[in-house]
């Protein structure tokens, strides 16, 4: 049987696959674990933490939950920003026993995936008329919109490994000794910025030029995997081509834009693209579709799968999870017809701007299957 990371035999099929997928799903154990909690002293915005993660199970998720508290750095009021919390971290990464990168994205980007696969909103609760106390009752994610004394705050994000809890690609078996896998993160280095500021990425804009400060920050990661896996003599039975796949979220900015001219972003190759979210952050102002003509998606041949305005572009998210992002965020989900770079090749997310600030800028957060050992190796052509 091939290793965990390896590839599968020739002969394997995916018969085999779905068969050994369908015997783990019946017969494991799901867990979910408390791996580690660190508390950084003295915190400073910026701070990278590299927490080791468990060998143990085949692991589906990993959760990891941010407390702290904030408070004035003078007589200013912090605010937050339109992302809020789920800035708290500016770049997450899960690095697996390969040395390959699983998860290398930001904060913001987590957390509207997270919310577009529980089709709403991640960690929230929901107003509603029922005679009983249904409600937001436990600070989960939880923090004051404005600061004028220190106050506690808490936030959850999902890292999602594997496609879902019942189709394992991505998952990775991580019961192995001669290898290590890290979940690394960097505290936000804008954590809070001035008045006037650019404050798309930060997670506090103060009323003035005073910045915020962050005490009493823990962090607590749980891994979610499985246990009691079946066995075949004494090795466990592994849906190896899931394993042999990646669940990949990665991010990007992208500058240049002009007025009226078609903005080519160049998707990965060797990938099949999932969902694409990007934030078009026009110097700082984010609008509501205002500042754009159109959005397309546009294969090498020049024939667009989808181009259409950004009003219709939220109406889908809005079919999806019953709400809009922040302004000036987007989501195309492609998941029931994937955008498979290999078939198509040099495929492109297509901006046409209307409104273009000096500064203006496009992050991109995308999520994506692919073959670990083929997109290792994998370019793209530059967009035209």
């Amino acid at each position: 049987m091939a290793t965990a990371q390896g590839s599968a035999p020739q002969q394997y099929t995916q018969a085999m696959n779905d068969q050994a997928r369908a015997l783990v799903l019946a017969n494991s154990r799901e867990m979910f674990q408390q791996v580690a909690q660190v508390t950084v002293a003295g915190v400073q915005p910026g701070q990278v933490v590299n927490i080791p993660l468990r060998n143990v199970g085949l692991v589906k998720r990993l959760i990891l939950k941010v407390t702290g508290s904030v408070a004035q750095g003078a007589a200013e009021t912090q605010s937050l920003t339109k992302y809020g919390l789920a800035n708290i971290c500016s770049n997450i990464n899960v690095t697996d026993l390969s040395n390959y990168q699983r998860i290398n994205t930001s904060g913001w980007h987590l957390t509207n995936l997270a919310t577009l696969r529980r089709q709403g909103a991640y960690g929230a609760s929901f107003l509603n008329d029922s005679p009983v106390n249904y409600g937001s009752n436990f600070a989960v994610n939880n923090c004051p919109a404005q600061i004028t004394t220190v106050k506690p705050f808490s936030f959850y994000y999902e890292l999602p490994l594997a496609y879902s809890d019942t189709d394992l690609r991505g998952a990775i078996y991580s019961a192995v000794v001669n290898a290590t896998w890290t979940l690394q993160f960097t505290v936000n280095p804008s954590f809070f910025v001035a008045t006037g500021t650019d404050s798309t990425l930060a997670v506090f804009q103060s009323s003035t030029a005073q910045l915020g400060v962050l005490t009493n920050l823990t962090f607590t990661v749980f891994q979610v995997y499985l246990d009691q896996l079946p066995f075949a003599g004494s090795n466990p039975i592994l849906p190896l081509f899931d394993l042999a796949t990646g669940y990949l979220l990665t991010n990007t900015n992208q500058v240049g834009l002009s007025v009226g001219q078609d903005f080519p972003i160049q998707y990965p190759n060797f990938r099949q693209i999932l969902s694409t979210m990007f934030i078009y952050d026009n110097a700082g102002v984010l609008n509501p579709g205002t500042d754009l003509n159109s959005i397309g998606i546009q294969a090498a041949n020049l024939v667009y799968l989808i181009k259409t305005d950004p009003q219709t572009i939220a109406l889908k998210l809005r079919n999806t999870i019953g709400d809009d992002f922040p302004p000036g965020s987007y989501c195309i989900e492609t998941r029931m017809q994937p955008i498979n770079t290999t078939a198509y090749g040099n495929m492109q997310l297509v901006l046409n701007p209307s409104a273009v600030t000096a500064g203006a800028n496009v992050l991109m957060g995308l999520e994506m299957i692919g073959i670990i050992n083929q997109v290792a190796n994998a370019g793209s052509l530059a967009g035209n």
